[in-house]
């Protein structure tokens, strides 16, 4: 229970960099640490904690609380671009964890990490692709290139997160294995 709130905290925190560094907001999306932390939660709690820690950040944003980027939250945010993302979190972690209870070798962490990741990018763009073009108003040179554009901005720096969350959950299994 304890590990469960702790990344949904995180998540909470890494949602909300961008409100310190406000330049970090590309095509009306935030580029956050909510990939990195969303993949670590799954190479550390496993498919099924990890998704729960993810649902429950996300029910805390939908209940009212401002933990999504820029201190956004409510049941509002159903309708926003970037609801997918949070949404895509819950897989995230659940497919990262599915990848590493299979197998604890560090490649598999990092190979759950990358697909975890890309999973995240595929529903998250997606959504907010559709989001634009049915209930928001897409300018008229907008199309799914383009949102595809708007996510290479982050995609590198996701890659390289991705990476060390396995890196760094691999270790941690290690570790908490180890003191029990």
């Amino acid at each position: 229970m304890v590990y469960v709130s702790m990344f949904a905290a995180l998540m909470m925190i890494g949602a909300n960099i961008t409100s310190f560094v406000p330049f970090m907001v590309v095509g009306g999306v935030p580029i956050t640490l909510q990939p990195f932390f969303a993949v670590l939660a799954g190479g550390f709690l496993g498919s099924r904690l990890g998704a729960i820690s993810m649902s429950v950040y996300a029910f805390i944003g939908l209940v009212g609380a401002p933990v999504y980027a820029k201190f956004s939250g409510g049941i509002g945010q159903l309708l926003s671009p970037t609801f997918g993302f949070i949404l895509s979190f819950i897989l995230t972690a659940y497919i990262t964890g599915k990848m590493v209870e299979k197998n604890n070798k560090l490649y598999a962490y990092v190979t759950g990490a990358l697909v975890g990741t890309i999973v995240s990018y595929l529903f998250g763009t997606n959504w907010m692709y559709a989001a634009y073009k049915l209930w928001f108003a897409a300018p008229e040179a907008f199309s799914y290139k383009v949102a595809w554009i708007w996510m290479a901005v982050p995609f590198p720096k996701d890659i390289i997160l991705a990476v060390l969350a396995g890196v760094f959950a691999h270790r941690m299994q290690k570790i908490v294995k180890r003191s029990r």
